[in-house]
């Protein structure tokens, strides 16, 4: 039986309900109604997630009630000697709230994690994926009846977006460096579905061997998968490309707007780096010509809470400089996650 689904009362009973009646026959409509309305307001959470990140924390105790809700539902129904009725409306009534807390949730923090995404990298991906997610937390009908009666899927679920929630979390709150925080995040993204997929009872038996490849799997496509996953909070507040450059002031004074065709020619560089909450990170910078790497900087430690930002800069030396050519420098982490990029032509 379905979630959304509640079995029909006597034809007396509705007959004196006309309300209730006219509700049940027309469910399906009022739940897409109801994901709406859900959809509607993610849309204020996420204006109040790009306003206030600190708000992040509250976000912990949403997350706690999903795990423990998603732990203790299947054996309450399993012992608790309820009547078929009665374990859909439990469920349905667990469901309710456990949608209600991934909205929230997820809305906030995806705007945070826009912020942090460089247009046309890979980042994009994880971006589009947070955003399906926090939309499928919205869809009543396909969370009640596919998801949470699925445990896989429901560990799935849980796991990608306990990832999303503690990996910009911990730079926020604590300001963990981005490289720590995606490992342990994927461990408690493991732990997260390593206990709802296969509970305590299940651990030991033959499926440890797939438990293990699970986590084994999860943790590998972190390491190998940051340059999919935006630095958030961090962000390019701004570039600049020049020839001349005043190391005290930190200021480019000879600024340039298109790449010189002559050469060689030592090109400097000055980004800015947006870090709302405080900043502990090793950054680079990397230098590209047509697509081919010519110069990578050391990594450099960033640590403090300047509100205005942080500002990094480095040069490389460019022998020739063929037409039609294209300068690109990418800002990354010392895990290789793009904070951002900046881009210099030469003249048409």
């Amino acid at each position: 039986m379905s979630e959304t689904n509640v079995p029909i009362d006597e034809p007396g009973t509705i007959s004196r309900l006309p309300l209730l009646g006219w509700c049940r026959r027309h469910q399906e409509k009022l739940w897409w109604l109801h994901s709406l309305y859900a959809l509607m307001i993610g849309v204020g959470v996420m204006w109040l997630g790009k306003q206030n990140f600190a708000y992040v924390r509250v976000a912990v105790f949403h997350i706690s009630f999903i795990w423990l809700s998603s732990l203790l539902l299947p054996k309450l129904l399993s012992h608790l000697r309820l009547s078929p009725r009665w374990a859909s409306r439990l469920r349905l009534l667990v469901n309710f709230f456990n949608k209600n807390f991934y909205q929230q949730m997820l809305f906030f923090v995806l705007p945070i994690y826009y912020a942090s995404t460089t247009p046309s990298s890979l980042n994009v991906v994880f971006v589009i994926l947070l955003g399906l997610s926090a939309l499928l937390s919205t869809l009543d009908l396909i969370y009640d009846r596919h998801l949470s009666v699925r445990r896989d899927l429901t560990a799935a679920f849980f796991a990608f977006n306990l990832f999303a929630l503690i990996n910009v979390m911990l730079p926020i709150l604590w300001s963990v460096s981005n490289t720590q925080t995606t490992r342990i995040s994927g461990v408690l993204a493991f732990a997260g579905f390593l206990t709802l997929g296969y509970p305590a009872a299940e651990a030991a038996s033959r499926r440890l061997a797939r438990i293990l490849g699970i986590g084994f799997l999860i943790l590998v496509q972190v390491e190998l998968g940051r340059p999919f996953i935006p630095p958030a909070p961090l962000r390019l507040a701004g570039a600049e490309f020049g020839t001349d450059f005043e190391r005290e002031s930190l200021q480019m004074m000879s600024p340039l707007s298109e790449l010189p065709k002559v050469g060689p020619v030592l090109l400097y560089s000055l980004t800015a780096i947006k870090a709302p909450l405080g900043l502990r990170e090793k950054l680079q910078h990397r230098w590209y010509e047509n697509g081919k790497l010519v110069c990578a900087s050391p990594f450099y430690n960033v640590v403090g809470g300047r509100e205005e930002g942080f500002r990094l800069w480095t040069s490389c030396t460019f022998t020739t400089i063929p037409s039609h050519a294209e300068l690109r420098l990418d800002l990354e982490t010392e895990g290789g996650q793009l904070v951002g990029r900046a881009k210099l032509k030469t003249a048409s």
